[in-house]
């Protein structure tokens, strides 16, 4: 388990800048995949053989967003799904963007 994926998401309560440069790029480096747009968001697709194990990944995702009260962007399609993390409050990014990505990671 990698250190993010360790970790919990904390809930953001507005206030606090987002992320930037130097820490957005150690972050990144954490979760292999994943790329940073434009210091924004998250993102990263997925390829599955088919349609019903592209679901499965989507409601594994789904229960483990909910568990940590952080909810991303899905989009589904045949043998597809494309992510993207935010955290809304701030319109930026957080650590607890990364945390759920790693976590992400794990049941994909």
């Amino acid at each position: 388990m990698s250190e993010l994926a360790a970790k919990s998401c904390v809930p953001c309560r507005g206030g606090v800048p987002p992320l930037k440069g130097a820490e957005l790029e150690s972050l990144e480096a954490q979760v292999p995949g994943w790329k940073v747009v434009n210091e924004h968001h998250l993102a990263k697709a997925y390829s599955f053989p088919d349609f019903v194990k592209a679901l499965a990944f989507v409601n594994r995702a789904g229960e483990i967003a909910e568990q940590q009260g952080h909810h991303p962007d899905i989009y589904l399609t045949w043998g597809k799904v494309e992510i993207k993390i935010w955290t809304h409050k701030i319109d930026g990014l957080t650590e607890s963007d990364f945390i759920l990505a790693a976590k992400i990671d794990q049941v994909a």
